[in-house]
C-alpha cells in the first residue's frame, strides 16, 4: 500500500517537472494578471502544499489555516530555479515522511478541518490533484509567453 502511495508522489513530481522544463529563470516573474502568482510562486506553492497536506494529516499541528500568513510566504519566492529546488526538496521530504508512517496510521481517519474522516492516505491523492492543477496553470503560463510545454506523461 505505502509503496503505491510513494510511487504516486514520484510520478506527480516527474509529470510536473516535465511540464515546467520549458520555463527558465528569466520567466520567474511572469504572471498573467497582477493579482495572480508568478511562475516562481506557482512552483513554490505546489511544493509547499506537499508538506501542508502531510502535516495536516499526520502531524501534531494539523492543517495550518492562516492563509494571509501563507500568502506572505509565497510572495517571498522570486526565482524559478530556487522554486524548482524547493519543489524537489519538498517531494523528497514528503516521500521520506510517508516511508516512516505505518499502515495503521495510513488508514486512520483525518481529524482536521480538511478531508475530515477520510483515511490519512487520501492526502496523497489530494497532493496529486493539487500538483496537477498547478502543473496545468504553469502550462498555460508557458503558452502565454510563447513556449510549448512538454507532454507531462512522456519522459519518465
Amino acid at each position: 500500500m505505502k509503496e503505491g502511495l510513494i510511487e504516486q508522489l514520484k510520478t506527480q513530481e516527474k509529470f510536473f517537472l516535465n511540464t515546467v522544463s520549458v520555463l527558465t529563470e528569466e520567466d520567474s516573474s511572469f504572471k498573467p494578471k497582477e493579482e495572480m502568482y508568478t511562475v516562481a510562486q506557482q512552483v513554490a506553492h505546489a511544493a509547499d502544499t506537499v508538506n501542508w497536506f502531510l502535516e495536516g494529516a499526520f502531524g501534531s499541528a494539523g492543517f495550518e489555516m492562516n492563509f494571509e500568513k501563507y500568502d506572505e510566504k509565497m510572495k517571498s519566492f522570486k526565482s524559478f530555479d530556487e522554486s524548482i529546488k524547493y519543489f524537489k526538496d519538498e517531494f523528497a521530504k514528503g516521500i521520506s515522511r510517508l516511508e516512516a508512517v505505518g499502515d495503521s496510521e495510513l488508514v486512520a481517519p483525518i481529524n482536521g478541518p480538511i478531508m475530515t474522516g477520510a483515511p490519512k492516505l487520501a492526502v496523497v491523492g489530494a497532493i496529486a490533484d493539487h500538483t496537477a492543477h498547478h502543473r496545468g496553470s504553469l502550462a498555460v503560463y508557458a503558452r502565454l509567453i510563447g513556449k510549448a510545454p512538454k507532454m507531462p506523461y512522456g519522459e519518465m
